[in-house]
């Protein structure tokens, strides 16, 4: 689906933003791209839907450069962006003027995600508030049904119950023929709906694995104060005590904290990014 080669880029060639990142994204899939504020992001979001060119290195879609942006590229990926700007037209409007560029087009489905998501169908775009906007064009975009959906921050604006609602509809609408991509620096809002975890952090993807294999190599927990903290490769204090991260040596089964894991991982000389790149063979790009 994407394939990323030693692709460098920055807005100015002093200043990289990315930097020798290789990766691939697979269909049947739902990824978390999670980073600070600044981290590249939604660089490296664009590179993939052709909206920024490598410096250097390649970035395809289905065989061929993201950069040409292709028609038949273009029909099978929806890229919906953080600061979202609705039409002056209805949600209707909208599937009718718009729906017509992607080919497997669900008017039906994008009717009932509407519902779902409380967006009345007849009302400007533009009337709505912000929250109400990104709602309908989260609809459109599922609706879609491209291979590719790229979703750069979607639940900010959005209110708690309606990023539960997110999170269901999303889920439903994968399937195996369709990649989704998903950012946030909100590690929370993506919890329960990714199965692979993709962390950028200074310039490089320095983790990439699905949340099964992270529950299979770490285990996750609490630990009592005056324990002992032997073989613990991240801690950090909260209000239920100190959070730790230790290698699952017994082999049981632990939920995987992403915020605790996404702290550990951007901490400096990771004791867990470490651990994680000596015990999973990685592919050689």
């Amino acid at each position: 689906m994407v394939r990323i080669r030693h692709l460098h880029f920055g807005y100015s060639r002093r200043a990289l933003q990315l930097e020798n990142l290789s990766l691939d994204l697979l269909p049947g899939r739902i990824y978390g791209l999670l980073g600070k504020n600044g981290a590249g992001k939604s660089t490296l979001l664009k590179n993939i839907v052709g909206l920024a060119f490598p410096q250097a290195g390649t970035c395809d879609v289905n065989g061929h450069p993201a950069a040409r942006r292709r028609p038949a590229t273009l029909q099978d990926l929806f890229f919906l962006p953080e600061d979202v700007k609705a039409p002056a037209a209805t949600a209707h409007e909208l599937a009718a003027s718009t729906g017509a560029f992607y080919p497997r087009f669900d008017h039906g489905a994008y009717t009932a995600y509407l519902a779902e998501l409380d967006v009345p169908p007849a009302v400007r775009l533009d009337k709505l508030s912000f929250g109400q906007q990104k709602k309908a064009l989260i609809a459109f975009a599922l609706a879609t049904n491209t291979g590719l959906l790229v979703l750069d921050e979607p639940t900010n604006g959005l209110d708690i119950p309606s990023k539960a609602q997110f999170r269901k509809l999303v889920a439903r609408a994968l399937g195996d023929e369709r990649c989704v991509v998903i950012s946030t620096h909100q590690v929370r809002d993506l919890d329960s709906l990714i199965d692979t975890v993709l962390v950028l952090h200074q310039r490089r993807i320095v983790l990439n694995h699905t949340i099964d294999e992270l529950a299979e190599q770490l285990a996750f927990g609490s630990l009592a104060p005056g324990a002992d903290a032997t073989g613990v490769l991240y801690h950090e204090a909260s209000v239920r005590g100190q959070q730790v991260i230790r290698p699952n040596e017994a082999g049981a089964f632990s939920r995987v904290d992403l915020e605790v894991l996404f702290n550990a991982l951007t901490t400096p000389q990771s004791a867990v990014a470490a651990y994680l790149a000596t015990h999973r063979h990685e592919p050689v790009f």
